[in-house]
């Protein structure tokens, strides 16, 4: 693929549909930690907005009418609900995998830097299906949580983390707050045991850790002290307390032991 990042948004796809695939359709609608969503429920999140990616290199004024059908509704739920046509448990995985598969390969030709209509701002191909790794692995978390397993993370979480860092003076503006003037410095051991650095080194204000509890915080899929991040320094201190890598208004991220691998 000449995008790495749709070969990633593949991999992980089908390392989510790896821990999905063994279950039964009763399995599909056990409640997650993420807002009492069922796994049917993320299931027919990631299909649907995976759709709508696909969308943006195929069909645009479809797209609009989508935006539009969802403003109607009052919100995403409701129509993502009426896309899959009451497709449940294992017939919806297979829905969401071929559709994975489908926005992978549509965005593997493209060209990343091409701009594509969406919801807010355009966005390049890139920022778009690497938006769509962001959601596959933010949402499998509470799958993995949910079913008790410790997923194995690979080195294309970097995706996440760079993303991660290119949203921190978003993620004080959406709040509106003041950007600090620099990022604190950033030094993150990926899975494969390769070290990334990001920012200056030498000031006060510094991260230091596992990439994976890095992504886990960005993505609100962890509080900060459920992780064994080291940070010093306020700016440093405030960042970790809300980041947000995701498109929206404000979320406030999930209180201290409320997100964790279930034991069963």
């Amino acid at each position: 693929m000449s995008m790495p990042q749709a070969q990633d948004f593949l991999d992980e796809s089908a390392a989510l549909h790896a821990l999905l695939a063994p279950l039964d359709d009763d399995a599909f609608g056990q409640a997650t930690a993420f807002k009492g969503w069922t796994l049917n429920d993320v299931l027919r999140h990631l299909h649907y907005w995976n759709w709508m990616a696909w969308l943006q290199l195929n069909d645009e004024s479809l797209l609009i009418a989508q935006m539009d059908a969802i403003a109607r509704a009052g919100g995403m739920r409701p129509v993502e609900t009426a896309h899959v046509e009451g497709a449940v448990g294992r017939a919806l995985v297979d829905i969401w995998m071929d559709q994975a598969k489908a926005t992978a390969k549509a965005f593997a030709a493209a060209d990343p830097k091409a701009r594509l209509k969406w919801a807010g701002p355009d966005m390049s191909a890139r920022s778009s299906i690497t938006a769509r790794l962001m959601e596959t692995w933010a949402h499998g978390q509470e799958v993995y949580d949910q079913l008790g397993v410790v997923r194995q993370n690979a080195d294309r979480i970097r995706n996440i983390v760079v993303l991660g860092i290119n949203t921190f003076g978003w993620t004080f503006r959406n709040r509106k707050l003041d950007i600090p003037e620099t990022i604190p410095f950033v030094v993150l051991t990926a899975p494969s045991g390769e070290v990334w650095t990001y920012g200056e080194a030498g000031g006060a204000e510094r991260i230091e850790g596992l990439a994976e509890d890095f992504c886990q915080v960005v993505t609100q899929t962890r509080n900060i002290a459920d992780t064994s991040l080291a940070v010093s320094g306020p700016v440093a201190t405030q960042w970790m307390g809300f980041a947000q890598c995701f498109a929206g208004k404000p979320e406030t991220p999930p209180a201290p032991g409320i997100r964790k691998t279930r034991d069963v």
